[in-house]
């Protein structure tokens, strides 16, 4: 006979293997029986709580961005993880943001990605705007018609200017 074999409610037996489904006994892990360690309380570590990034910071991160990118020094011989690291030192020794929590460079890279995601799409509707510029417009009217395309299309207002 094959060690292997099928017992009329289908599962596979092996001689040396348990089948723990068809057990009868039950625990109830949440019983006092066992002992509750600090990892399983109920009443967790509190979750950091989200901080959201200022206009002030985001003009210290823009201008961060573009100074390390286009440093001639460095150029593009740096790594990411390096790039992101004088980033996130730049926008901590800024003295623009004295009195602010520092942020890491994980949050520099992720804000910098929404950043240039809004501003790419601000382009869009500046270009659609100056595309439609009537006679007689001047540049504040085609950037006001920019702004109503941008929140229009996106459900939001441009605030990144």
């Amino acid at each position: 006979m094959d060690p292997l074999y099928a017992n009329s409610t289908g599962f596979v037996h092996s001689p040396g293997f348990v089948n723990l489904s068809s057990s009868q006994k039950t625990t109830d892990v949440e019983s006092s029986q066992f002992p509750r360690f600090s990892s399983q309380s109920s009443i967790g570590p509190k979750p950091l709580e989200r901080r959201k990034w200022t206009a002030k910071e985001d003009l210290v991160l823009i201008s961060a961005w573009l100074n390390t990118s286009k440093d001639p020094i460095v150029g593009n011989e740096q790594k990411a993880g390096a790039f992101w690291k004088r980033i996130e030192v730049y926008v901590n020794a800024s003295p623009q943001l004295d009195g602010c929590p520092p942020r890491e460079s994980s949050q520099c890279k992720q804000r910098w990605g929404r950043v240039n995601d809004s501003v790419g799409k601000f382009v869009g509707s500046f270009e659609a705007a100056l595309k439609n510029k009537a006679s007689g417009q001047n540049e504040n009217d085609v950037m006001k018609v920019a702004h109503e395309i941008f929140t229009n299309d996106h459900g939001a207002l441009f605030s990144l200017e």
